[in-house]
């Protein structure tokens, strides 16, 4: 494994009047390509268009997200600040519906601000803003390297290793959750088969999380979605590991679009199915999975992938981004603090409630 990152998923540049740089995810593997997110209009659009993608990176970028669009706030007149302040979290908060941390960083950008009101000028909350958004980051690398030391507890050497989507430092801001927990295995000396599942419609797992693996000179196979169960049958998979978007209070656990069947063939086959996700991931406020609001995308992603049509113009297209995997097809949750199991309302209240209380999405 390579000592040092080969890449940086995102950057902010500058000082309060500065801008985010974020790794265009669209342009992979073919280009590794940088974009300059001028203000929160060009990142709102970027979070939509999945230039910028995974839970945890949408969170920072959307933190950061607040100082672009706060850039251009009246300072002389502090109702009119704040008015501005609730008006870039509003116009944010509607890039994309299902992955939590977005609401979660805005929140706790707002309301960092919010306690500052009456004692310090605009202008100075201003750097107070950015000081958050560059707080929000950091942190998440550290939960990258607690979530990659407990989930690489699970995997034992020579093990074959399936993930879906991409859930590893492209989706973060370092090592990622699911792929945190091979690459901490791998450094520690072990040796494992990855499988990597395409991940359809728009191919993530294919384009960024096997770029993302060879970069660090983890050895990786891509299959097909529906080879996954065939390569469970041959017994080449002794663990399912995937990241998340969305945990509700009892477990159920929202993730990209097919992870839901991958959590049933794990059980079918008697393989442990492990969720990594950091604890900003967790919606205590929707008791089930079943009141997680699903993305509903562009239908050109199934019937035009990357602007080749593959079916008629006409047909009817059904193309929701995510799915719920219940929480009894969940063997532990790792998160930055250790591993949740068994998987239920209890055990997750437990764990979490202690680092983000019972806030609200």
């Amino acid at each position: 494994m390579n000592a040092t990152k080969p890449f940086s998923s995102l950057e902010w540049i500058g000082g309060i009047d500065g801008h985010l740089r974020i790794l265009d995810q669209t342009r992979l593997p073919g280009e590794l390509t940088y974009f300059d997110c001028l203000d929160e209009k060009q990142l709102w659009q970027a979070i939509k268009s999945l230039q910028v993608r995974g839970a945890p990176a949408i969170g920072i970028a959307a933190a950061y997200g607040v100082c672009l669009g706060m850039k251009i706030a009246d300072c002389d007149d502090e109702e009119r600040f704040f008015q501005r302040l609730n008006d870039v979290v509003a116009y944010l908060a509607s890039a994309r519906p299902t992955a939590v941390n977005l609401f979660w960083a805005l929140g706790r950008m707002k309301d960092r601000a919010l306690s500052f009101r009456g004692t310090c000028s605009p202008k100075e909350i201003q750097q107070v803003l950015l000081e958050e958004a560059m707080a929000i980051h950091e942190e998440d690398r550290a939960i990258c390297r607690g979530i990659g030391h407990w989930g690489s507890t699970l995997l034992k050497d020579g093990m074959g290793v399936l993930t879906h989507c991409n859930a590893g430092a492209l989706a973060t801001s370092e090592l990622g959750t699911a792929l945190a927990a091979i690459y901490t295995a791998a450094a520690a000396g072990k040796k494992l088969s990855v499988f990597a599942d395409e991940t359809r419609p728009l191919l993530q797992g294919a384009r960024l999380t096997t770029w993302e693996l060879t970069m660090y000179g983890i050895p990786v196979t891509l299959i097909c979605d529906n080879m996954a169960a065939q390569v469970m049958r041959e017994g080449k998979v002794q663990a399912v590991i995937v990241g998340a978007d969305r945990i509700a209070a009892n477990g159920d656990t929202a993730n990209k679009i097919g992870t839901y069947g991958v959590a049933v063939l794990a059980k079918a086959h008697g393989i442990p199915f492990y969720v990594a996700a950091p604890s900003s991931t967790f919606d205590l406020s929707l008791p089930h999975g079943g009141l997680i609001p699903i993305e509903q995308r562009s239908p050109e992603e199934v019937s035009c992938p990357f602007g080749k049509p593959i079916a008629p113009a006409s047909v009817q297209v059904y193309n929701p981004a995510f799915d719920v995997t219940p929480a009894e097809l969940i063997t532990a949750i790792i998160y930055e603090k250790g591993i949740i199991s068994p998987v239920d309302e209890a055990a997750v209240r437990a764990a979490i409630e202690p680092l983000v209380g019972t806030r609200k999405a």
